[in-house]
């Protein structure tokens, strides 16, 4: 039986790498039809803002990974009301669930695995 990974992702999609690794491994496990869940946590939540300018920072767009997570079978999405709260977000890009502190801690209890980057 396949391990459970949670990968939370925590910076934002212009703080240089750590998001984009988050997605990639989403991406590959999905593949490889391991159970997985992706977290947006801190700064992580930005990843799900609509109107980003990557351009603009010479960065590349993370939104078309984003959209590719169901079609990779990335469909546990998770994002911390709190941390979405803090930084005004209340429209975003993807459907997520959203879940308050309580939740979170039951959830990272609910994986084998966890990552955070």
């Amino acid at each position: 039986m396949s391990q459970s990974l949670l990968i939370i992702s925590r910076q934002p999609p212009w703080a240089g790498p750590g998001a984009r690794e988050a997605l990639d491994i989403a991406l590959a496990g999905g593949a490889f039809d391991l159970p997985l869940g992706l977290l947006f946590l801190d700064d992580g939540v930005f990843q799900l803002a609509p109107a980003q300018q990557p351009r603009v920072l010479q960065q590349k767009n993370l939104s078309a990974n984003l959209q590719a997570l169901p079609m990779f079978g990335v469909e546990s999405l998770y994002a911390s009301a709190r941390s979405l709260q803090e930084r005004g977000l209340d429209e975003l890009t993807l459907a997520v669930q959203v879940l308050d502190d309580a939740a979170l801690i039951a959830l990272i209890d609910r994986y084998d695995q966890v990552i955070t980057l």
